[in-house]
């Protein structure tokens, strides 16, 4: 009995110690992204984005006209994402994005600084786009992503 005993309480401490190392550190890979994102930025200098409140980085590079969507809004975009080296994974015309709808978090707010007829660079960290998951074998965990979007109109 006492060496069963043993044997679940060894058991359970390999399995929490386990647990713990494999445990998700947001904070950490926030970093990461910070860092990979600067030297994204410093490796293409003619991007010129803003950081914005919610940690997503945009360029405005046309301007469009007319107001800003809110949060309630769908804007129907042409995107093209892609990883911070450089490959595509993604593209789409015509998608109705609701930004209350099942788009990712970088979007959600990345779009709210487009107006119709313009064109925006969205960098998205990766814990405001798919995480430390991967929606695709194109999109690997914890990627930052990258996304030129044409705002076609906004609803």
């Amino acid at each position: 009995m006492k060496k069963h005993i043993l044997l679940l309480s060894l058991f359970l401490a390999v399995f929490a110690s386990c647990k713990k190392d494999s445990e998700f550190d947001a904070n950490a890979q926030a970093a990461k992204d910070e860092t990979a994102i600067q030297a994204y930025l410093a490796a293409n200098p003619s991007i010129d984005a803003t950081k914005d409140a919610s940690g997503v980085y945009y360029q405005v590079i046309t301007e469009g006209t007319g107001a800003n969507p809110t949060a309630t809004s769908t804007v129907n975009v042409n995107y093209v994402g892609k990883l911070l080296n450089g490959t595509q994974f993604d593209a789409g015309t015509g998608l109705a994005a609701n930004l209350q709808g099942n788009i990712i978090k970088g979007w959600k707010t990345g779009l709210l600084h487009g107006k119709v007829n313009g064109r925006l660079l969205l960098i998205i960290p990766s814990g405001l786009a798919y995480g430390n998951t991967s929606p695709s074998a194109k999109v690997p965990a914890n990627s930052v992503l990258v996304f030129t979007i044409d705002v076609l109109s906004i609803q």
